[in-house]
């Protein structure tokens, strides 16, 4: 039986403000009656605050370590810059969108796990059915990767790892990353059209899988696992989120 659940969409920081057709491959989306759900990331503008405001800010194993002081920092750029700003590229083009974060609702539960890297979460929880009510009244969930620890705490997640679990969590039907390359690329720079959970575990024992891409490739698994199409493809060209949801043979497709 064909899944039919929302197509959720991740869109990485960076290919925020690139000259993309994104937004508008969503809204398109939205008004074919196809329920989406957007999640974001932000890692280069979260930088470049952190930098003018000269908060200390180091990487541990691929994460950002983050203090309290660099927390209000992600939190204003995640959710009041970028979250924004999507919600408001929709809305330009006549799509509707409710902007949120993990927080809100308690959509995305989560504990802290290493004290290494300080305020950063592994998500303990993901309330589908929240997200699901609003894709029914019609709204596009556009979602910042922020969660909460009960009973008041926000930390920072991995957007990756944010939208695989969504993606398990409303049962999609597709889970599609926009990057800015052109999917899971070989060790001599050509791209892997499929992957499967054998071949991804031999490519990061060996190297080819490492870095940023390892919460990507984790994240498509755990989607696949419940039914979903994942793919990784370069969202910086016109076109690659219709094209791919009309079957073209884009970047990679992640199998279970």
């Amino acid at each position: 039986m064909t899944n039919t659940g929302p197509i959720v969409i991740k869109i990485g920081g960076s290919t925020l403000g690139s000259e993309d057709t994104t937004m508008d491959d969503v809204v398109a989306l939205q008004r074919s009656g196809q329920q989406v759900i957007v999640v974001h990331g932000g890692g280069a503008m979260i930088t470049d605050w952190l930098t003018r405001l000269a908060v200390p800010s180091e990487f541990v194993d691929g994460l950002r370590s983050t203090s309290a002081g660099a927390l209000e920092v992600v939190v204003a750029v995640l959710r009041g810059v970028i979250n924004t700003q999507l919600v408001a590229e929709i809305g330009e083009r006549g799509g509707r969108a409710v902007g949120l974060c993990g927080v809100d609702g308690g959509i995305v539960r989560a504990e802290r796990y290493d004290a290494r890297l300080g305020m950063v979460g592994r998500i303990t929880g993901v309330d589908g059915d929240f997200i699901r009510a609003i894709c029914e009244t019609g709204a596009i969930p556009v979602i910042a990767p922020i969660g909460l620890e009960p009973p008041a705490q926000p930390l920072n997640i991995n957007a990756d790892t944010v939208a695989g679990e969504v993606a398990r969590a409303v049962q999609a039907s597709r889970l599609v990353f926009l990057t800015d390359v052109d999917g899971l690329l070989d060790a001599s720079q050509q791209l892997i059209p499929r992957l499967n959970p054998e071949r991804a575990g031999a490519l990061r024992t060996d190297g080819t899988i490492g870095g940023g891409m390892i919460p990507k490739v984790e994240a498509c698994l755990r989607a696949a696992e419940t039914g979903a199409l994942a793919h990784m493809a370069n969202g910086t060209t016109a076109g690659t989120l219709r094209r791919l949801i009309e079957g073209a043979p884009l970047g990679t497709l992640v199998e279970a």
